[in-house]
């Protein structure tokens, strides 16, 4: 293992990771706008991912054995991440895919409470401060105030599921998985997501393909940047210190950014400032737990 890059380097490299994960949601609104249903989407970005980390960890040698106590676990988080994943995308192909992703982004909050209920970590002052920011920042980009919210709440409502999904695979990561190997947990979770998302997407006729080239383009660029992503952001967290960390929730600023630029989804300047202030609590969130 080589060593740690600078703290420098290492928020670049996050930086174009968190850029790669939104660009996979813009290249699924456009496959989603084109023909292809959510269903293939996931079934596309889960089953490439898979095959990749299998890859990649068969190149570093990484042992694909699974203590038999961890399956029946590591296979209920696979489920959980099927369930974020057609949520997020729902959400996605319905709303700005920027709002999506911050409502989504409530995740680390929702998993902080959950680990609270548990008993797992004790209230602190500065994390109730945090998130109290960020769900003001979240109206604001919501456009609560402006009486709007009722034309967004159904794609809000699938991207806080997704959410409340993962915070419960961030919460079996963080305790009852965590001496699995990073990347056996991301291969097994998303091979699980494929199959039963592909089996339940047959069985009801989800399975839309794209109608056109584009939407092909939309589907295999999805999955792109979502590998490169992933297998980028392996091989650069252990060389990184846990606070450059933070330069990964740039995810949905790159996402108003892309979604601005290729799909035309425009948002207020209030919106742009609650996406900011959310955005901030969060890493604020992500600071202080460590």
């Amino acid at each position: 293992m080589q060593g740690k890059v600078t703290p420098g380097t290492g928020i670049v490299i996050l930086l174009g990771v968190a850029t790669a994960f939104a660009a996979n949601h813009v290249a699924a609104r456009i496959a989603f706008d084109h023909g292809a249903s959510v269903a293939t989407g996931v079934v596309a970005r889960a089953a490439g991912t898979a095959l990749v980390l299998l890859l990649l960890m068969k190149i570093q040698r990484v042992t694909l054995f699974l203590p038999r106590e961890l399956r029946g676990r590591l296979f209920l988080a696979g489920v959980l991440v099927a369930v974020q994943s057609y949520c997020l995308y729902s959400a996605v192909a319905l709303i700005p895919a920027a709002l999506a992703l911050l409502v989504f982004q409530t995740c680390p909050m929702l998993y902080v409470l959950l680990s609270w209920a548990m008993g797992k970590e004790a209230p602190r002052p500065v994390t109730f401060a945090a998130m109290l920011l960020a769900l003001a920042g979240l109206a604001l980009a919501l456009d609560v105030r402006a009486g709007k919210f009722s034309e967004i709440a159904v794609g809000v409502a699938w991207a806080f599921a997704g959410a409340v999904s993962f915070a419960f695979v961030y919460y079996m990561n963080s305790h009852s998985l965590k001496n699995v190997d990073g990347r056996l947990r991301t291969c097994v979770m998303t091979a699980v997501t494929a199959v039963l998302v592909f089996g339940g997407g047959g069985v009801a006729g989800a399975l839309a393909l794209p109608g056109d080239l584009i939407g092909w383009s939309g589907i295999a660029l999805l999955t792109i940047f979502y590998c490169i992503a992933m297998s980028s952001l392996f091989f650069v967290l252990p060389r990184l210190s846990a606070s450059s960390t933070a330069a990964l929730n740039f995810e949905p600023i790159a996402l108003l950014a892309l979604a601005w630029i290729f799909l035309g989804q425009a948002v207020t300047p209030l919106q742009i400032i609650g996406a900011f202030v959310t955005v901030c609590a969060i890493a604020w969130l992500g600071v202080s737990k460590k």
